[in-house]
């Protein structure tokens, strides 16, 4: 049993990095406030994968990270990438230790809204490098850098990371009634009674 629980999670990490690599290039949902540019869902895999397991989450951030790059994304898309790893492991941990945490309306918010401040703050530490050296396009120097970097890279991902952790959410939670899914879950269908660490 444990070696096919061990397949099971390959199997849905595979599906997930595939999944976080496709939607990128192929939506047509995209925000653009340029010089940034948001799609809609990119992040959603990366969500769901935090509800499964800390282990599913870094294979497919390091997954979609390398998908990227081999996509011949610019490297400013793939170190941003590669620095979501940070909020996500953490965010798994987090799910892990307080699984009921995803259930409850109010702390589910909480997760989602300091889940967000740590990836908007990763990118803009990952973006920060390529500004200063200044090889980003015209338009980023044209509009400063707290606009370009703080309010577009940081608020706008804390946005857009939002958006996204609600639509998987949505997504996830119908995923837990399915028994494959709830062998290798970390976040269940809510029991009676179980508490979160903002309720405790």
């Amino acid at each position: 049993m444990k070696q096919h629980d061990q397949i099971l999670r390959m199997v849905v990490a595979a599906l997930l990095c595939a999944v976080g690599i496709l939607i990128p290039v192929v939506s047509p949902v995209k925000v653009e406030i340029l010089p940034a540019s948001f799609t809609l869902g990119s992040h959603v895999a990366i969500f769901v994968a935090m509800f499964l397991s800390p282990g599913i989450t870094a294979a497919v951030c390091v997954g979609t990270t390398l998908g990227f790059q081999l996509a011949g994304f610019p490297i400013v898309v793939v170190v941003r990438a590669a620095s979501q790893i940070v909020f996500a492991v953490l965010g798994a941990l987090w799910l892990r230790r307080f699984p009921a945490t995803a259930g409850r309306p109010v702390c589910a918010a909480v997760f989602g809204l300091v889940t967000g401040v740590i990836h908007g703050g990763m990118e803009v530490l990952a973006v920060l490098p390529f500004y200063m050296g200044g090889t980003l396009s015209a338009d980023n120097y044209s509009k400063g850098f707290f606009v370009s970097v703080v309010l577009l890279v940081g608020l706008g991902t804390v946005v857009h990371s939002l958006v996204d952790y609600s639509i998987a959410r949505l997504i996830y939670h119908p995923l837990t009634r399915m028994p494959l899914v709830r062998r290798i879950a970390a976040v269940k269908a809510l029991s009676a009674g179980q508490k979160t660490a903002c309720e405790q």
